[in-house]
């Protein structure tokens, strides 16, 4: 039942999710440089006896576990604690800034999975053809290709070929939605390129596998167009690992959308995450990362549950 299989599910999400925390939190503290030191940097006055004051005040003084146990209890409460330079609630920083993360990554998910399906089809029933082979060549070349390096040599050739084409910033869908997907519409193309090229070779392999089935040829003899026999019977198998691959891409882009956030200088939580590291901001540190991280965990929590309920096998 499904019921079953998500109660073991929640155990197991429990313990990724604690241990997860932990490595966030001391990984964190990894980071070189003191925070109590940067914040005084700029003040002539900097003492031992303020920098020990400060830093009982924000209770850096404690050892790590005694912070991590305060820290956890507080997160467990809907506390993800206060930012270091500015006072504001981190809960209140990370929403300002989650929204066009989000909305880059559902939009390359779209982009990426929505392309792939359709091309892993038509490599599937081209094989062995010349089309296939070049399309082979160009999802490898996606698969190499970072998606900041591409993003950079998109925006140098629309800077050459529409120099008036305005590529990076962000605006917001309430105010322009137009213009707020012309803005995503390169980004999310950087970034939707790996996972459509890893998608696309996916749905190959499986659509070939689907085809040399029996079910496949008993399909045929009883005289069903080829598109039907594609798209009606061999596709409806071979989305089960797609389904799957989906999920774990999904944790994948909301990381790879830190890095192409800052080349087409989208204002999201890779520019939260980048200012908290070079101001040693723990609190909005651990956070933003515990947010990204935790997502990642309960997407492939999703997939999990999803692929029990497409595939009988696994409640077994």
């Amino acid at each position: 039942m499904i019921l079953r299989v998500a109660g073991q599910r929640l155990g197991d999400l429990a313990l990724v999710m604690l241990g997860m925390s932990f490595l966030v939190f001391a990984m964190i503290r990894l980071v070189p440089g003191d925070a109590v030191a940067i914040m005084l940097g700029a003040n002539t006055e900097v003492t031992p006896e303020r920098m020990a004051a400060l830093r009982a005040e924000l209770g850096l003084d404690q050892p790590m576990l005694v912070q991590y146990g305060v820290w956890l209890s507080n997160v467990l409460t809907g506390d993800l604690g206060r930012s270091l330079w500015t006072g504001r609630p981190v809960a209140a920083e990370i929403a300002g800034h989650v929204w066009p993360t989000v909305q880059l990554t559902v939009v390359a998910l779209v982009l990426g999975a929505g392309l792939a399906v359709p091309l892993g089809c038509l490599m599937a029933t081209w094989r062995g053809r010349w089309a296939d082979g070049l399309l082979r060549i160009v999802t490898v070349l996606g698969l190499t290709i970072p998606s900041f390096w591409f993003g950079i040599l998109m925006i140098l050739t629309l800077s050459i070929l529409a120099p008036e084409v305005q590529a990076l910033g962000y605006v917001p869908f309430s105010e322009d939605p137009l213009g707020n997907l012309a803005r995503l519409a390169l980004p999310a193309l950087a970034l939707a390129l790996p996972i459509l090229a890893n998608l696309a070779r996916l749905v190959r392999s499986a659509m070939l596998d689907a085809l040399a089935q029996d079910y496949i040829r008993t399909a045929r003899a009883k005289g069903l167009s080829e598109r039907a026999v594609v798209y009606r019977h061999a596709l409806a198998n071979a989305l089960i690992p797609f389904v799957t691959s989906v999920g774990i891409m999904t944790g994948y882009l909301l990381g790879g959308a830190i890095v192409v956030e800052q080349v087409f200088a989208i204002p999201g939580l890779g520019r939260l995450v980048l200012g908290a590291i070079s101001e040693r901001n723990y609190p909005l540190l651990q956070a933003t990362i515990l947010v990204i991280t935790a997502s990642f965990v309960l997407i492939n929590f999703a997939v999990d549950l999803l692929y029990a309920a497409i595939d009988p096998r696994i409640r077994a």
